[in-house]
């Protein structure tokens, strides 16, 4: 890209679980003729609605989304993956004249796409990988994650050690290049943005934030979480898959199991929710070109979505 040509529009909105990063996605795509791109590692997944808060068709209300059920539990899918995907969507958005709107909480998904990171070649040699993921399957998260600790004490801080999926990419990461993937990540975040952007994140009280999470659990539960779960092992997604590690799976998976009651199970996803929400937000402090927008300080949804317009005019990404 040349330095005259005008760099093309990108809307981001995310923020910690249970936010609300949902519905006010869809009253941004309305007012800026965009689309909405999903920055989400479980509800990529088809059948994972319920644990994932899957936004249903009725709540799209007409705006075009991406990534939401495209692949099965089974398939692999990681930071590179997403990044192809989303690129392309971002392609056929542009075609159409429209904005996209990355929404989501994984920051470090939106940083792969906003910053157009360069991830390492692997080649064709995935044994040590494979060996890692044999490890997990013997139950040997623990020593594999005190590892990630001594190696690359910076991502063992933001990485869950029951997030699998990036434990192993990181362990990897060093075996093949011998630096750790925490600095490589760094290096890759002073990259420019090929892009003109506005990334908000959505915040409010703690107090408040973690209310909506127990709400949001408990209506979970009640709507046929555990169901759902059963649904999947019987299709064959057993709790060994990456998709199936996730928030609220993998607790209803370990109630399945008899591990504990259900009441317990409920229990380990609000604590997990939170610690979550927790991490999300130490993520998105770090970045330094958001704009932060504190729920509390607007009396509606639809002040919140002038004040973004509004800004979105500032940065001609959005006119009237």
């Amino acid at each position: 890209m040349t330095g005259g040509e005008k760099k093309p529009p990108l809307v981001i909105v995310a923020g910690p679980t249970a936010a609300g990063k949902t519905s006010i996605s869809i009253g941004l795509a309305k007012a800026i003729n965009g689309s909405v791109v999903s920055a989400d590692s479980v509800q990529v997944y088809r059948h994972m609605d319920i644990g994932s808060a899957k936004i249903t068709p009725q709540e799209m209300e007409g705006i075009p989304h991406y990534l939401i059920d495209v692949l099965d539990p089974s398939e692999p899918f990681d930071v590179t993956a997403f990044q192809e995907m989303a690129k392309e969507a971002f392609r056929e958005i542009y075609s159409q004249g429209r904005v996209p709107i990355l929404v989501g909480g994984t920051g470090f998904y939106i940083q792969a796409v906003l910053r157009d990171v360069a991830f390492e070649e692997e080649g064709e040699d995935h044994s040590y990988r494979e060996f890692l993921e044999k490890q997990m399957e013997a139950g040997r998260e623990e020593v594999l994650f005190g590892k990630l600790v001594k190696i690359d004490p910076a991502s063992a801080k933001i990485i869950h050690p029951h997030n699998h999926k990036r434990v192993v990419r990181a362990l990897e990461f060093y075996h093949n290049n011998g630096y750790p993937i925490s600095l490589h990540n760094a290096q890759q975040h002073q990259k420019k943005p090929p892009y003109t952007y506005t990334f908000f994140v959505l915040s409010q009280d703690r107090h408040q934030l973690y209310g909506r999470i127990e709400k949001r659990v408990d209506l979970m539960l009640q709507e046929g979480l555990v169901d759902e779960v059963k649904g999947l092992i019987a299709m064959g997604y057993g709790p060994q898959l990456s998709s199936m590690q996730s928030l609220g799976y993998h607790e209803i998976c370990g109630y399945l199991a008899g591990n504990y009651s259900l009441e317990e199970a409920a229990y380990l996803i609000k604590r997990n929710t939170r610690h979550f929400a927790k991490r999300q937000l130490t993520w998105f402090r770090r970045q330094d070109d958001v704009v932060w927008l504190d729920k509390g300080s607007f009396r509606d949804e639809s002040e919140l979505l002038n004040k973004m317009l509004e800004i979105l005019r500032e940065k001609k990404i959005y006119e009237d």
